[in-house]
């Protein structure tokens, strides 16, 4: 049974995972204006298009949500034991795919040079680009990028907007 001293630990272990993640997964560039260096400041205007920032922040709100629900299931003591295990695993999962999804954007953003939103739910990837150029192949190109990211075969769409 997990008690609230295994919940703290595992809540703040899944923050600083994150945390850690979204640190690693940082350019150079962004290192060196939160340390103080602000010398290459103006070469980090990204301007992300409207599209972008409401998928993003819709995602973030889904992501946010689902992570409640199954924190509460773990403090709720009428919950059986698999139900929690269920829950952490689930809250794991979210961790590892919100990594996922920083790791193909941060692909996509530095070798195409393209703003993009990233959805993964299963083998399902949908990939969402900032840009009015509809072009198959560049679309092409990004979903070999993306597929050679993993050993199995992923379905992978590219929307422009």
């Amino acid at each position: 049974m997990i008690n609230k001293q295994n919940l703290w630990f595992i809540t703040l272990f899944s923050l600083i995972l994150v945390l850690g993640i979204y640190y690693v997964t940082m350019d150079d560039a962004s290192l060196s204006v939160l340390s103080g260096n602000n010398e290459v400041s103006e070469a980090l205007e990204i301007k992300e298009s409207d599209v972008i920032v409401a998928l993003r922040v819709e995602e973030d709100e889904q992501i946010l949500k689902q992570m409640e629900d199954y924190q509460n299931i773990l403090l709720d003591d009428a919950a059986t034991l698999e139900e929690k295990n269920d829950a952490y695993n689930s809250l794991q999962s979210l961790n590892v795919q919100k990594g996922e999804t920083e790791k193909i954007e941060k692909l996509i953003t530095e070798k195409f040079k393209y703003d993009n939103f990233v959805k993964i739910e299963g083998d399902t990837i949908s990939i969402v680009i900032a840009d009015t150029n509809h072009s198959t192949e560049i679309a092409n190109n990004i979903i070999r990028a993306v597929q050679s990211l993993y050993q199995t075969q992923k379905y992978i769409t590219v929307k422009f907007q």
